[in-house]
C-alpha cells in the first residue's frame, strides 16, 4: 500500500469521495429533476476547456499537438450497450489530476449549494448556477468510466465510479489506452430512465441549444462510425451584428456564462485602429453563483485571434464582476503570461475601454428603458456601488447611475432626481445609513428634515457604510450624513407655517447646565452631550462626530472586531418634555431623577438606533423605578 492508503502502482486504487461530493452525488442519484439535459452541456464545456488548454500550452510546446492537430469533441451513443461516450483530444489528465479533479469539490459555497439543491423543486437553475460540472453526469448514469492521457505523457489512466460509491483509479487497459492517444474519454452507463439520450436527434437538440457556439467541432458519431458536426463552432463575436439573431445571443450567453437565464443586456461591438478587438458581453438577469466570492474576480474570457487565453485577466473591475462574455484581441501576443497581463499597456487600454463602454451602455439603458435598468439595478446595484469606493475616476458616473430608496416615496430615485427637487436654501444631499429600510424610515434623525420636506436618501446595503466615508458630491452638492457631525436646517423653511411660528418656543432653561449635568452622569459612556438641531419630536439620538466613522460603519466593523471603539455623541431635544424634566430635576437637586433620566435618554437613543442598551437589566430596572416614583408623585415627569 502507498502512504495515502491506495494500492501499489499498477493495481486498482480505491478512494472515497470528499464528504461534500458524496452528499452531492447522493442527492443527484436519488432525486429526480425535471431537467437533466444539463449533464451534456457540462461535459461538453469541460471538453472544450480541455481543448482550449492544450492549444494554449502548445504555443510553447508545439509537440503536444504533434500528429493530432485538429481539436474536436466527439459524442457517441451505443444503443446496444446503453452507453454514451463523450471524448476529446484536449489536455487530458494524469493519475493525480483524476483524483483531485473528480474526487474533490473545491468550490466555495459548497454547503450553500447543497442546501439549495435539497430545497429546490427543480435542480435546473441550481445546477447551472453552481457549475457542478462533471458530477451532473450521475443524474443520468449509474456507472461512469473516465480514461485520460495527459498531453505529452506515455501513461493513460482510468477512473471508475458506480452509483457514487467511491471511485477507483487504475492504469488504462491496452484497449482503453489505444482509444485515447491524448485527452479524455468519458463513458456513461445510462440509467433505464435516461436511455432517451441515446437518440441522435435528442443529443443534437441539446448541443444546438447549449453548446452551439463552442469553438471546437462537436461531432456526433452514428452506429456506422461516421461523424457529423452538430454545432456551428463559430466565434459569434466575430460576426457582424446584422447577421446575429436575438436567439443566437441567448444561446451564446448560456454557453459562455454556463447559465440558463436570459441576458438582461447585450454588448456586441468591434474596436479597430491602434488596437483591434471584438467584444461580446452580457449582463445576466439573475446573479451568478460566484457573485459574492471573496476573491471578487471577473469572468470575462480573453481570446487572442480566437485562441482562448484565460478568464482570469481581470478585464473588468471587481464591481463589474457580474458581467460575462468574451474579448478577442487581434494584437496581443499569444504567449501572454499573468505578469504580462497585469502590466501590458494594450491590456490596460482594453480594460479602460471595456469599463467605459459597459457604464455608457448602462447609462443608455437607464435613459431609454427605465424599467429594464431598474431590474438590473435591483439585481446588481449593491455590487456596482462598490465602485463608488474603489473607482475614483468614475465615481461621478457611478453615482449618476445609482438608484436609492428615499423618504420621497417607495420608488428608488436617482441623485439627479434628488437634486432637481432641492428645497430653497438647501445646499447638501442628505442621507442616512442603516441595516433596515423600515428602521431607517422611523429613525428620529429624520425629524427635522421631514419638518422641512427635505428628501433623505435611505441606504441599507452594507457597502453604503463604506463608500459614504469618502468625499462625495453630485453637481457641486456634497453628500451629508444625518448621523454624523453637525446638521443645520435653519435656512430651509418649515412645511407647516404654524410650526414656524413656534420655532422659538421655550426650551429648557440654562441649556448648558442641563447638558453638563447629563454629561457628568453618563461619563465615558458617550463622547459628548449636545443640543440637537435634527430632532423635533423625539427626546434623544446618537450621532458620530464630524471626524469619526458613521454610526453604521462603526457597528459593521465592531462585528468583525475591527471597530475603533469610538463613543457616540448623545444629542438631546431641548424642547422635549423628558429633557425639560431633567432640567427641573437638576434645579431641584434630585440626584436620583437626574441620574435615571440621563441614562434613560441614552438607552432610548440606543434602541431607536437599532441597538440594545449596554445593560438591558439596568435599563428595565431604572425605567420601572422611575415610573413607580412618578406614579407616587416622587418624581417629576
Amino acid at each position: 500500500m502507498n502512504g495515502d492508503g491506495s494500492a501499489a502502482h499498477g493495481g486498482p486504487e480505491k478512494h472515497q469521495f470528499q464528504a461534500e461530493v458524496a452528499e452531492l452525488l447522493n442527492l443527484m442519484i436519488h432525486s429526480v429533476y425535471s431537467e437533466t439535459d444539463v449533464f451534456l452541456r457540462e461535459l461538453v464545456s469541460n471538453a472544450s476547456d480541455a481543448c482550449d488548454k492544450v492549444r494554449y500550452e502548445a504555443i510553447a510546446r508545439p509537440e503536444l499537438l504533434s500528429g493530432d492537430e485538429r481539436l474536436a469533441i466527439r459524442i457517441k451513443p451505443d444503443a446496444a450497450a446503453k452507453t454514451l461516450t463523450i471524448a476529446d483530444n484536449g489536455i487530458g489528465m494524469d493519475r493525480q489530476e483524476l483524483i483531485d479533479n473528480l474526487g474533490t469539490l473545491a468550490r466555495s459555497g459548497t454547503k450553500a449549494f447543497l442546501k439549495g439543491l435539497k430545497d429546490a423543486k427543480d435542480g435546473l437553475g441550481l445546477i447551472g448556477q453552481f457549475g457542478v460540472g462533471f458530477y451532473a453526469a450521475f443524474m443520468v448514469a449509474d456507472r461512469i468510466e473516465v480514461t485520460s492521457r495527459r498531453a505529452g505523457s506515455a501513461e493513460a489512466w482510468t477512473w471508475t465510479s458506480a452509483s457514487g460509491a467511491g471511485f477507483e483509479v487504475s492504469p488504462a487497459t491496452a484497449e482503453q489506452a489505444a482509444r485515447v492517444s491524448r485527452g479524455t474519454e468519458i463513458v456513461l452507463h445510462l440509467k433505464e430512465d435516461s436511455v432517451r439520450y441515446l437518440q441522435p436527434y435528442e443529443l443534437e437538440r441539446i448541443v444546438r441549444t447549449y453548446s452551439d457556439h463552442v469553438l471546437f467541432p462537436i461531432e456526433l458519431i452514428d452506429d456506422k462510425g461516421e461523424a457529423r458536426q452538430v454545432n456551428a463552432a463559430s466565434a459569434l463575436w466575430q460576426r457582424p451584428k446584422s447577421e446575429v439573431k436575438p436567439e443566437d445571443y441567448t444561446q451564446a450567453y448560456r454557453s459562455i456564462a454556463m447559465a440558463f437565464d436570459e441576458p438582461a443586456l447585450t454588448l456586441h461591438y468591434k474596436v479597430e485602429g491602434r488596437q483591434s478587438y471584438a467584444v461580446l458581453l452580457f449582463v445576466p438577469s439573475t446573479p451568478p453563483f460566484d457573485l459574492t466570492d471573496p476573491a471578487r474576480k471577473g469572468r470575462v474570457k480573453l481570446y487572442v485571434r480566437r485562441v482562448y487565453i484565460t478568464d482570469d485577466a481581470e478585464l473588468l473591475p471587481a464591481y463589474l464582476r457580474f458581467v460575462r462574455g468574451v474579448v478577442d484581441s487581434e494584437d496581443l501576443p499569444l504567449n501572454l503570461s499573468r505578469e504580462m497581463l497585469q502590466n501590458n499597456p494594450q491590456v490596460r487600454q482594453i480594460r479602460s475601454g471595456l469599463v467605459g463602454r459597459v457604464l455608457s451602455e448602462l447609462e443608455s439603458t437607464a435613459a431609454k428603458d427605465a424599467e429594464a435598468f431598474a431590474r438590473i439595478w435591483e439585481t446588481f446595484g449593491p455590487i456596482l456601488k462598490e465602485g463608488l469606493y474603489e473607482d475614483g475616476e468614475r465615481r461621478a458616473q457611478l453615482l449618476g447611475l445609482a438608484r436609492f430608496a428615499s423618504t420621497a416615496g417607495d420608488k428608488p430615485r436617482s441623485i439627479k432626481e434628488y437634486v432637481a427637487d432641492l428645497k430653497p436654501n438647501q445646499t447638501e444631499i442628505y442621507y442616512l445609513v442603516g441595516d433596515s429600510l423600515d428602521r431607517l424610515k422611523s429613525n428620529p434623525k429624520l425629524e427635522a428634515a421631514k419638518a422641512r420636506g427635505v428628501e433623505v436618501l435611505l441606504l441599507t446595503d452594507p457597502v453604503d457604510a463604506f463608500w459614504t466615508t469618502l468625499p462625495q458630491e453630485f453637481e457641486g452638492k456634497p453628500l451629508k450624513s444625518l448621523s454624523q457631525g453637525e446638521v443645520d436646517f435653519g435656512l430651509i423653511p418649515l412645511v407647516d407655517e404654524e410650526k414656524a411660528k413656534d420655532v422659538s418656543a421655550d426650551a429648557v432653561e440654562d441649556d448648558a447646565a442641563v447638558l453638563d449635568a447629563a454629561k457628568q452622569v453618563l461619563g465615558d459612556k458617550v463622547a459628548d452631550v449636545k443640543a440637537s438641531t435634527r430632532l423635533t419630536d423625539s427626546a434623544s439620538c446618537l450621532v458620530a462626530s464630524a471626524q469619526g466613522r458613521d454610526r453604521e460603519l462603526e457597528r459593521l466593523l465592531e462585528r468583525q472586531n475591527r471597530g475603533s471603539g469610538a463613543k457616540p455623541i448623545l444629542e438631546l431635544n431641548m424642547k422635549h418634555a423628558m429633557v425639560k424634566a431633567l432640567g427641573t430635576a437638576r434645579k431641584e437637586d434630585r440626584a436620583q431623577d437626574v441620574d435615571d433620566l440621563a441614562n434613560l435618554l441614552l438607552d432610548e437613543a440606543c434602541i431607536l438606533d437599532g441597538e440594545i442598551p449596554s445593560d438591558p437589566a439596568a435599563f428595565a430596572r431604572r425605567l420601572n423605578d422611575y415610573v413607580v416614583r412618578a406614579l407616587r408623585g416622587a418624581a417629576t415627569v
